[in-house]
């Protein structure tokens, strides 16, 4: 494409605004996503919460499995406000219902609104993006979302110690208004006109299968949020409540740990796009990741160096396997494989799903570090679909 063109023009500015509205999304997503679980640990037992996660997860999954034939029939843009409408309603709800029953409904509605919008915005990302420079527009992409998971730990340890949880689910809702706005007034300019190849659920699981490729980025992306379940439901609630940091703290070592989603995926995605092949950041991000997670085990120490410097290694293997599951997996579907995306970004809630139903399990029978040993060892099963991979280089 001519870098001159009004076209090419066009499309870096779109670009421009996608990002801008990611990192917004970011914030809102992740100021209340490390401490909802201690946040309903205040209402419910540790088992509780492993359920109301494994539920909301369970309906989001089969939620995002109809997503395309509403994304085709409506357009994606209006389905885009829609789902966001339902997000900031949904996190008013957690601030101000304190019904058990009615916390649970609006969580489940939290939780599947805040997963369809990134469905909206992987459409509206890979509309405009080249297959050459994939892993650089979709590094740069993921890099201002981690901005805005950067910023939002030390805000909401902030409003936490200074108003109470309640107010970290509005100031979520209140950070929601301004990306509606600037959706809603650049509607032209960033509107899909693809066609999209809708499949049903049957024919987009077969075709999935039967590609290795489709296949083994997957079950990666799927083992990635394994991890990423442990994570962010987990090691909060071990750290505050077993280890006894507070949040204040925990505010600053949330926002460190996520720096290298900001400083290694845009090289990765360039080194990507320009000299090496995905498997081997893969390989390299899979391994510090199980590493991490053996470290997290033994280590018994309430030191927040120590764990600050954990967490912090554990997302450097994070951001490289984050970075190349974006860039393998959007080099080979389009805009137009709605149901393709769809069913690439189930592996978030299903992560989530399975990881939270095997430390619901894991927490009856042993202490919760326990599942860090369990999630590590799980991890090694990546390297088999590591090696089925062919590079795109």
């Amino acid at each position: 494409m001519n870098r001159k063109s009004p076209f090419y023009l066009n499309h870096k500015k779109n670009l421009a605004l996608l990002y801008l509205l990611g990192t917004i999304l970011a914030v809102a997503n992740a100021l209340p996503a490390y401490i909802q679980s201690n946040f309903l640990g205040t209402m419910f037992s540790l088992s509780w919460i492993s359920i109301f996660f494994a539920v909301a997860n369970l309906v989001t999954i089969i939620t995002i499995l109809f997503f395309p034939r509403l994304i085709k029939k409506l357009g994606n843009i209006i389905t885009t406000e829609a789902v966001l409408v339902v997000f900031i309603l949904s996190l008013l709800g957690m601030s101000f219902f304190t019904n058990p029953i009615a916390i649970f409904l609006v969580f489940l509605l939290l939780n599947i609104s805040s997963n369809l919008i990134w469905i909206n915005m992987d459409i509206l990302v890979e509309n405009f993006s080249e297959n050459a420079t994939t892993g650089l527009t979709r590094t740069i992409y993921f890099t201002a979302i981690n901005l805005g998971w950067i910023i939002a730990p030390t805000l909401s340890s902030y409003i936490i110690n200074n108003a109470g949880y309640y107010w970290v689910f509005i100031a979520a809702a209140v950070c929601l208004i301004p990306f509606l706005v600037i959706l809603i007034k650049n509607r032209a300019l960033i509107k899909c006109t693809e066609n999209y190849k809708i499949k049903t659920i049957k024919q987009s699981f077969r075709a999935l299968w039967n590609d290795r490729n489709l296949r083994g980025i997957f079950f990666i992306a799927f083992l990635l949020n394994i991890f990423f379940s442990s994570a962010v439901v987990y090691i909060p609630i071990y750290l505050h409540q077993s280890l006894g940091f507070e949040w204040s703290t925990l505010g600053i070592m949330f926002s460190v740990m996520l720096l290298p989603f900001i400083i290694f995926e845009i090289p990765a995605g360039w080194l990507a796009d320009k000299y090496w092949g995905e498997k081997e950041l893969l390989t390299t991000g899979i391994s510090i990741i199980i590493l991490a997670l053996f470290l997290f085990f033994i280590v018994k120490e309430p030191n927040a160096w120590i764990w600050g410097g954990m967490l912090f290694f554990s997302r450097v293997g994070a951001s490289l396997v984050e970075s190349m599951r974006e860039t393998y997996f959007f080099k080979i579907v389009d805009a137009e494989d709605v149901s393709y995306i769809n069913f690439f970004r189930i592996t978030g809630p299903l992560g989530y799903l399975i990881g939270t139903v095997l430390a619901g399990i894991m927490i009856i029978f042993y202490p919760l570090k326990y599942l860090f040993l369990f999630v590590a060892i799980l991890m090694t099963s990546a390297y088999i679909f590591i090696y089925t991979l062919k590079d795109t280089k």
